[in-house]
């Protein structure tokens, strides 16, 4: 007996081993892909015109090409293409459709976000796209099933269809209005991607059918992620575009739906039972940042008239630069209050609630000091050369006061 379950330990050891490699592979594919088609993309985009104008907006100085989601999506087939290949995940691909839909949607929406970059669509017109592509996603099997609403509840399919729609529009719309930096949009989604992965890769182990899928996307978008931002660091040499936002937007939804959509709770362990609640809560904590910069974007234009979508230089990055960060510096910092959302929502999975509170604590003073610390070292002397001055009016005042009183007792 002792045997057996030592030789069962070692091979439960030796499955993770192989499954760490092959998802560690199939990151690097795809990210290698991405890296070396990137530059073809920017040559192709030069010659159609893709190139991104400078407008009032815009940070950088230059006409940049943009379409650079065109080279991600193809780091991406790559990878999917790849793995429906290998012994260890061809299981997921066989008698299913599902990872089939996910790739038809992903070349669906990166065709309108290159129409946008080329012709600069309406807005309600690119809506309109992303809906009914959205639409086709859910109707080909892509939705939640089940609603986290106080129990488990199935939900009927309209709901369903409806509901998974909207989850894919606003994570779309949340990643492109972030996407103002050069490589700020990537490495957000790839941050969110490693702790969608790890998250995925955890529940996998007690419920194997759905979150194998999961992991899988999720692995190969931090690649063309981290494949990309080779490229598109500032100075960028090829900028995204809405084909790169907007293909990012999607896939990282299309994961949280793959993982949590069909979870039963009764099949998990209850430490991890949190992800009962995930569906709707998993894409919010982890693109935080990009929801917060939206809802704030779209409250700010409707109280002054505005389309939700009029552009404007009042998103969290221009105001970063308007502090007194560099480009590369606010990214940086960006991407460390995307880490601390995405890596926090998933530490209560190996460490008690209190320490997380008591390391999240820290993090965020850490972050904080580094987000202000342009504006506090130019403001602090100017605060203190305003008080010197204020000083220096009070003893001239006091002194003149003084002067007037002993006039006036001289006086017969």
């Amino acid at each position: 007996m002792v045997v057996w379950a030592h030789e069962d330990i070692s091979a439960d050891r030796r499955h993770r081993r192989t499954e760490l490699r092959i998802y560690l592979r199939t990151a690097h594919i795809a990210g290698g892909v991405t890296w070396l088609v990137t530059p073809l993309i920017r040559h192709v985009a030069i010659h159609i015109g893709a190139v991104g104008e400078v407008r009032a907006r815009d940070v950088h100085t230059i006409p940049t090409p943009r379409m650079g989601g065109l080279g991600m999506l193809i780091g991406f087939a790559f990878a999917m293409i790849y793995s429906s290949r290998i012994a260890f995940t061809t299981g997921l691909f066989e008698n299913n459709n599902q990872e089939w839909v996910i790739l038809a949607g992903a070349v669906l929406i990166c065709l309108l976000g290159m129409a946008d970059d080329l012709w600069d669509l309406d807005w309600m017109l690119k809506m309109a796209g992303q809906l009914l592509i959205s639409v086709f996603v859910a109707w080909g099997g892509l939705q939640i099933i089940s609603l986290p609403l106080g129990s488990l509840i199935t939900a009927s399919p309209s709901i369903s269809v409806t509901i998974t729609a909207i989850l894919i529009v606003a994570s779309i719309n949340a990643v492109n209005f972030v996407d103002g930096l050069d490589g700020l949009a990537a490495g957000i989604v790839a941050i969110g991607g490693v702790a969608f992965a790890a998250y995925s890769y955890i529940i996998a182990r007690n419920s194997p059918s759905y979150a194998s899928m999961a992991t899988l996307i999720d692995v190969a978008m931090v690649g063309i992620c981290v494949g990309f931002i080779l490229h598109n660091w500032h100075p960028a040499k090829l900028f995204m575009g809405d084909s790169g936002s907007m293909l990012l937007g999607y896939l990282i939804t299309c994961a949280s739906i793959v993982m949590t959509g069909r979870l039963d709770p009764a099949s998990i362990h209850a430490s991890v039972y949190l992800p009962v609640f995930m569906p709707i809560l998993l894409p919010i904590l982890v693109l935080f940042l990009p929801v917060l910069d939206m809802c704030l974007a779209i409250v700010r234009r409707l109280s002054h008239g505005q389309s939700p979508m009029h552009p404007d230089r009042m998103h969290l990055h221009h105001r970063m630069l308007r502090i007194g960060h560099t480009v590369q510096g606010a990214v940086l910092i960006l991407w460390g209050w995307a880490a601390l959302i995405a890596v926090g929502s998933i530490m209560t999975l190996f460490f008690k609630v209190h320490y997380v509170l008591i390391g999240f604590v820290i993090a965020v003073v850490l972050l904080t000091v580094a987000t202000m610390y342009p504006y506090l070292k130019r403001r602090l002397p100017e605060i203190a050369a305003e008080n010197q001055s204020y000083a220096s009016a009070r003893r001239r005042a006091r002194h003149s006061f003084d002067e007037s009183g002993d006039g006036k007792k001289r006086r017969p």
